[in-house]
């Protein structure tokens, strides 16, 4: 695999590669998130957010681990009141990668555990390896994931699931991750990656302003009612007729059957 270095060597940064943006963890050896990690993390989904030629993105750690969460002993020396100012920041950085108007998928070998964790569910699909493990243990630490895992769990997992694995702590491994509904697809460790840019690699050619318009109207209607939901599907689904793959689409599907189209992203 051939990548062009976009960002410079850090705790997370940007490659290129084709259409495919491959956001790398690189904080060895648990690639902990700390507030420097952090930082970098929120650069790193806002560039690729920014850049155009980035048409899908892989969050991946590394062959033998994904991330292990925050940095528990930077943690540990922050008062009440530097939390209080921190938290939004930390969420901010997730929030940030959630964000990314294109699809995204996590690749994870090893463990994905706390912060690491949280930041697996801001991707739209994760795939993990047979030695992988997930879990939210902040509770044995005297506190709740902060980064966004009481909120994104209970929605892909359903509330009384996730509220089994953030009480307890305990951590699952790829086979009842997958039972769960925790990640999507259970591959042998040496693919992970691989198989994560095959998933990426089939958006590099399609609809990038439908893809943006599609997961907008599925994650802002996942935050509030039905009704609301389908006046922001309602509203981005109009918008869409407004651009050029629009046409593309349909008089390619007239001509030529579908899935023929070239789209440009306009």
């Amino acid at each position: 695999m051939t990548t062009v270095p976009t960002v410079e060597h850090r705790s997370a940064w940007l490659d290129i590669d084709g259409a495919v943006g491959i956001l790398h963890l690189d904080r060895p050896p648990l690639n902990v998130l700390d507030r420097a990690a952090q930082s970098a993390l929120r650069a790193a989904a806002e560039q690729a957010t920014a850049d155009e030629r980035v048409r899908a993105v892989v969050l991946h750690g590394g062959p033998r681990v994904f991330s292990a969460g925050g940095d528990i002993k930077e943690m540990a020396a922050m008062t009440h009141a530097a939390m209080v100012r921190h938290a939004p920041v930390l969420q901010g950085a997730f929030d940030a990668v959630a964000a990314i108007p294109k699809p995204v998928v996590a690749a994870i070998n090893g463990p994905a555990l706390g912060g690491g964790c949280e930041l697996a569910l801001t991707a739209d699909a994760r795939i993990c390896g047979t030695e992988a493990h997930l879990g939210l243990p902040e509770v044995l630490l005297g506190v709740i994931p902060g980064a966004g895992g009481t909120q994104r769990l209970p929605r892909l997992i359903g509330p009384a699931k996730a509220k089994e694995l953030i009480f307890t702590g305990r951590q699952v491994g790829a086979d009842e991750a997958l039972q769960l509904g925790l990640v999507d697809q259970v591959v042998p460790t040496g693919q992970v990656l691989d198989t994560a840019l095959r998933w990426a690699r089939r958006f590099e050619k399609g609809p990038a302003l439908a893809l943006h318009a599609a997961k907008t109207a599925v994650d802002q209607g996942l935050a509030t009612d039905l009704a609301a939901g389908l006046a922001i599907e309602r509203s981005v689904f109009a918008a869409l007729f407004a651009t050029e793959d629009r046409l593309t689409g349909m008089r390619g599907f007239a001509a030529d059957g579908p899935g023929r189209a070239t789209f440009n992203g306009r």
